[in-house]
C-alpha cells in the first residue's frame, strides 16, 4: 500500500477529468469538498480505501 496515491474523477458540472492525491493513511472512508480546478464548482469527494489498499472515488455536485 502506498502512503499517497492518485485517483481520477469527472467533474459533475463541467465534465473535465480531475486527478487528485489520496492520503491512504487518513482512513478507509474520507469525505471532503473541493472546488473543481476547471470550473470552480464545489464538488463533494467521497473516497473509499479497501482492505487491499485499492482506492475508489466518487464525486458529486455539492447541494446548492
Amino acid at each position: 500500500m502506498h502512503a499517497e496515491e492518485e485517483a481520477r474523477y469527472e467533474c459533475p458540472k463541467c465534465g473535465e477529468e480531475i486527478v487528485v492525491p489520496i492520503d491512504v493513511p487518513a482512513g478507509s472512508e474520507q469525505e471532503y469538498v473541493e472546488d473543481c480546478p476547471v470550473c470552480c464548482a464545489p464538488i463533494v469527494i467521497q473516497v473509499h480505501v479497501d482492505e487491499d489498499g485499492e482506492v475508489s472515488i466518487r464525486a458529486e455536485a455539492e447541494a446548492e
